[in-house]
């Protein structure tokens, strides 16, 4: 690699990382560090919670924004910029974003300055959705919490068989 591509390396992973701000969430278990050399595939699928399977797909459905580093052997090597991509990637796509919104998303960052508004756009569309989404689910959570009070209050008064129960044509008066 010359001097001129290591530069650019360095500066395309500074303009990456900068865009790659996953807050944390707190562990389970002892945060372990990722080794200078990378971590193997399988590795990097039991600390992201995904198959091998789906990291491959990331990659081939042009989900990651920088190529996944290769061994002399052509194994992949996972590294802390890619593990916080696929964190982002999994997080936009758990909350309802089509992959070709995230394919579209890894386009515009991996494409470096001048389409911050592009996705600004894009993120704040989506994030219009998930709150419409939560919105409804807060609707439909209060809906089940009265029916929920209901069957209690029916059970401690003792007269839950005064609860409604649809009843056939042939059962009518």
């Amino acid at each position: 690699m010359t001097g001129s591509e290591g530069f650019w390396v360095t500066d395309h992973e500074a303009r990456i990382s900068s865009v790659v701000e996953v807050n944390p969430q707190p562990n389970s278990g002892p945060v372990h560090a990722i080794p200078p050399v990378g971590l193997s595939i399988g590795e990097a699928a039991r600390r992201t919670g995904l198959s091998v399977h789906t990291l491959r797909y990331y990659e081939r459905a042009g989900l990651v924004v920088t190529p996944v580093d290769r061994t002399h052997g052509g194994r992949r090597r996972y590294h802390q910029l890619d593990l916080e991509w696929i964190t982002i990637c999994t997080r936009l796509r758990a909350t309802g974003m089509p992959i070709k919104g995230i394919r579209r998303y890894a386009e515009l960052v991996a494409a470096g300055r001048g389409n911050e508004d592009e996705r600004l756009d894009l993120l704040e569309a989506h994030l219009d959705h998930v709150l419409a989404g939560i919105a409804e689910l807060q609707e439909n959570l209060k809906l089940i919490a009265h029916k929920v009070d209901i069957y209690r209050g029916r059970l401690a008064a003792g007269d839950a068989d005064r609860l409604w129960a649809p009843r056939g044509p042939s059962s009518a008066p």
